[in-house]
């Protein structure tokens, strides 16, 4: 299953395709939202709307989701169950962005709206009846950077004389889901592929992927995968990819290893990695040895397989919309080109 990616960030990559899948939402809503009401929530009950409100992100912000989810329990009409649905409004953010409630409040007031319109077609002049009601909007802030999120996410916090005004400014507060808080024991309880996902997202450097490989049993992973349809094991691949290039690994080893969680291989996954951060390579390696590496480089160009190694590369890093400058530093690094070269080389293929 591939996913529609349109953003140039990697970890926004992630959140779309997670957040995207309704089984996986549908496991975060009941697992890390603090929300009764949602404890029970199905993949069935989940409708993805996002595209209806797809122009009303920025480039920058084009990995948030919105969900329609049909709530089967706590509404009564004459003695009978009415289900009814709520908005999800699942706000991603890698980095602390303090103007995070005043973009939330823009999306939820478009999406009212918008609501409003859908039941005037339906029936003229009802949004101006006394028993009109709007779908409640629950807006997540699901972050999972490094540093804690200091950001207001209650709107009077971002209002002037909000203290003194306040009967006059209306308010309402995200629900922040700062995965930072979680920790990885917390995470492997649920024993969900989320939560998995989850793990791999927290890691930072290949230091913390050491770490994490000691947490994860061979019997665990098999045990979180067991039955899990193939289009799960891809995303959970995608993700593994997207995680790799961060971490900066060769993409030969990449493939190899995300290989194995197609093939179902979970119990030799993470024993078998022998991944390291080419960044921290380099910052360690002397001049001579980058010369050194260099001479061997040209001597690997004349050897057969070096073309497709370049174009694997390059595809590689479009597929999952790397910055292109990312993508010239692994290929100065692995194949030994100058920087002008080596993003030449990009150029050429990216127009492929």
């Amino acid at each position: 299953m591939e996913a529609n990616l349109s953003n140039s960030r990697v970890k926004d990559s992630s959140a779309k395709i997670i957040f995207g899948d309704a089984t996986l939402c549908a496991q975060f809503l009941r697992g890390y939202v603090d929300i009764p009401m949602l404890k029970d929530v199905q993949p069935e009950d989940i409708e993805d709307v996002t595209e209806r409100y797809v122009h009303m992100f920025t480039e920058e912000r084009n990995s948030d989701i919105v969900k329609k989810i049909w709530v089967h329990d706590g509404i009564q009409n004459e003695n009978e169950e009415v289900p009814f649905y709520l908005i999800s409004l699942i706000e991603h953010k890698s980095k602390v962005d303090y103007n995070v409630v005043m973009q939330v409040i823009r999306y939820m007031v478009f999406i009212w709206e918008d609501y409003e319109k859908e039941m005037e077609r339906q029936q003229a002049g009802i949004s101006r009846t006394r028993d009109f009601r709007y779908p409640p909007v629950i807006p997540i802030v699901f972050y999972d950077g490094e540093e804690s999120f200091t950001a207001a996410t209650q709107l009077h916090d971002r209002i002037r004389l909000s203290d003194v005004f306040r009967e006059y400014i209306p308010d309402y507060k995200c629900l922040l889901v700062q995965l930072r808080d979680f920790s990885n024991v917390q995470m492997m309880i649920n024993k969900d592929i989320f939560s998995l996902l989850m793990l791999i997202d927290k890691l930072q450097n290949m230091e913390e992927f050491a770490e994490l490989s000691k947490e994860l049993s061979a019997e665990y992973l098999e045990e979180m995968t067991a039955g899990v349809p193939e289009y799960l094991l891809n995303i959970i691949a995608q993700i593994m990819e997207i995680l790799l290039a961060k971490l900066n690994v060769p993409y030969e080893e990449a493939a190899a290893f995300t290989e194995q969680i197609r093939e179902r291989r979970m119990g030799e996954l993470l024993a078998n990695f022998k991944g390291y951060d080419i960044q921290e390579a380099r910052k360690k390696a002397s001049i001579e040895g980058r010369a050194e590496g260099r001479e061997e480089g040209r001597e690997e160009g004349r050897a057969e397989g070096r073309e497709e190694g370049i174009r694997k590369l390059i595809a590689f890093g479009k597929k999952h919309e790397i910055p292109k400058e990312d993508i010239q530093k692994e290929l100065v690094e692995q194949y030994c080109f100058e920087d002008q070269e080596a993003m030449k080389r990009i150029e050429e293929c990216w127009q492929e």
